[in-house]
């Protein structure tokens, strides 16, 4: 598959820009039992523990913590729906990005700042301060220009690479639910 290009992708920002502020909808949940193993969800469980119950979170490693184990803040990675159908191209690759929520939902830094509280079906959820950025696998399914986008200035500010959040209240959600804000 052809990748898009910079100008392909900026050509459809204005479709990603038109993503719901304060009311949006859960339009993908993506397990990711193993490395590169993915499993769509119609429904989840979200949990302090977990995450996404069956995700790997809690057994991966960071470099952004002291011991070298999971990340707290980095239970959940939650990307906009709209930028990821402009890179992805179809729904089936979509997937492939690695975030555990696709969101219908504008996750700017002005709309949604760290410590923003989100609920999904029975579950709430925060964003948290930890950056979310492109990494050699989202370059590998999507392009170098996609990467480089999600990580320009305009990118960044909207967060097109997505946010990470940590579960607060656990809870079931379900594909097609509405995310909003707290």
């Amino acid at each position: 598959m052809d990748h898009l290009t910079t100008a392909e992708i900026e050509a459809r920002l204005d479709e990603v820009r038109q993503s719901p502020s304060d009311e949006g909808t859960l339009t993908l949940i993506v397990q990711r039992p193993d490395v590169d193993m993915r499993v769509v969800l119609e429904e989840a469980e979200l949990n302090p523990e977990e995450g996404l119950a069956g995700d790997n979170w809690n057994q991966r490693s960071s470099k952004r913590t002291e011991d070298g184990g999971p990340h707290p803040d980095m239970q959940l990675n939650i990307i906009n729906a709209r930028f990821l159908a402009v890179v992805a191209q179809s729904e089936q690759r979509m997937p492939l990005a690695g975030d555990q929520l696709v969101v219908d939902l504008d996750l700017s830094e002005g709309n949604l700042p760290a410590w923003t509280k989100l609920s999904i079906g029975e579950a709430v959820i925060e964003v948290t301060d930890q950056p979310h950025t492109g990494c050699a696998k989202f370059t590998q399914r999507f392009g170098l220009d996609a990467q480089r986008f999600a990580n320009s200035e305009v990118g960044t500010e909207m967060k097109l690479r997505g946010i990470n959040a940590r579960v607060v209240t656990p809870g079931r959600i379900r594909r097609g639910d509405t995310i909003s804000k707290l």
